[in-house]
């Protein structure tokens, strides 16, 4: 059975990691689009400031102190967004945290607590959403935010890495089991390649230097326009970034080679020249100091990959366009050509 997705104008949707980030700017767009929204995540100071925000713009919005990896935690998150709106239609996986260190210098207790975020997060979050979702007609969107880092491996984020792979085997097993059971459930996977969020801010930092992004870099919107856009239509899965997606595939191709270039990138996460002390992040507390949606490294606005995987009749209209302009001009120049010909064979 297929689930019957609404506009945003006609959902509730949940959404955790919602104090900054991607996840803060999924939730700006899907209130400024109708849709009401619950913030779930650890800093309450935060959530209550983005929810004062966007109800000072007109939307509706309502917030619960979360801890991912805590399951009483989410229930606790599905049954507030319950009892305010009589339910919800999408539920949304955000939230996320890294270790920016060398795998033989992270601690087991910092390795589990990553999963305790990343995966446990996400495990309590499906279950949550599906338990309700399935009880509806309509059913609804589930969308687990992953990465690109789940289809590769990559140095000093070993952790990271780890539970985005986690994350992908636990989606897409759950897809099947919804399909088998004929269940109205959308389940999305959204990987984002490398975003300009506040994450290496916000990452523990064993490394000794100032942890950053590898370039190129896209803007925290991207991936809530593809997560909106999986809210109301069904995907398997969408990458955020061409570059990612070109990176996925050098991997599956090429394994070998991708490995001998990847040993290389370590210098792109940190930066070699800015020393740093170690930095605790917000692995296991928040900072309190979320809020924002973008990092120290901004992103790029567009990606042509994403936007033809979001519309590809769109795209592939622009395509036939421009391929029709283009057959349209060289007709025109025809004559020409044809008389630039007959000047040089004479």
């Amino acid at each position: 059975m297929a689930a019957r997705l609404k506009p945003l104008a006609q959902q509730v949707i949940v959404i955790t990691g919602a104090s900054s980030g991607h996840g803060l700017a999924t939730a700006r767009k899907a209130a400024t689009a109708g849709a009401r929204v619950m913030l779930a995540a650890r800093d309450e100071t935060a959530l209550s400031a983005a929810c004062g925000q966007i109800e000072s713009a007109g939307g509706s919005a309502a917030y619960t102190v979360c801890d991912v990896g805590s399951e009483s935690d989410v229930e606790r998150l599905a049954a507030a967004t319950i009892e305010r709106w009589g339910g919800f239609d999408t539920w949304v996986n955000n939230a996320g945290v890294g270790v920016y260190a060398e795998a033989l210098d992270i601690s087991t207790e910092e390795h589990r607590q990553v999963f305790e975020t990343n995966y446990w997060g996400v495990v309590h979050g499906s279950l949550a959403a599906v338990r309700h979702l399935t009880e509806r007609p309509e059913g609804g969107a589930l969308i687990n935010v992953g990465s690109i880092n789940g289809d590769m491996g990559g140095p000093l984020l070993s952790a990271y890495n780890a539970s985005k792979h986690a994350v992908k085997g636990f989606t897409d097993s759950l897809r099947i089991e919804l399909i088998t059971a004929n269940s109205p459930v959308s389940v999305t996977l959204v990987k984002p390649s490398a975003i300009g969020t506040p994450f290496p801010q916000h990452g523990r930092n064993l490394t000794g230097y100032e942890a950053r992004l590898p370039r190129p870099i896209y803007a925290p919107e991207l991936v809530a326009d593809a997560i909106l856009d999986a809210a109301q239509t069904s995907h398997r899965t969408i990458t955020v970034g061409g570059a990612g997606k070109l990176q996925v595939i050098g991997a599956t191709l090429l394994p070998m080679l991708f490995d001998q270039i990847a040993s290389r990138m370590g210098p792109t996460l940190v930066d070699r020249d800015k020393p740093s002390a170690r930095v605790e992040g917000n692995l296991f507390a928040p900072q309190g100091h979320d809020g924002a949606v973008e990092g120290q490294q901004h992103g790029r606005r567009v990606s042509s990959y994403t936007s033809a995987r979001l519309n590809p009749i769109a795209s592939l209209a622009m395509f036939a366009a421009a391929a029709a302009i283009g057959v349209a001009m060289t007709a025109a120049r025809g004559p020409e050509i044809r008389r630039d010909r007959i000047k040089r064979a004479t």
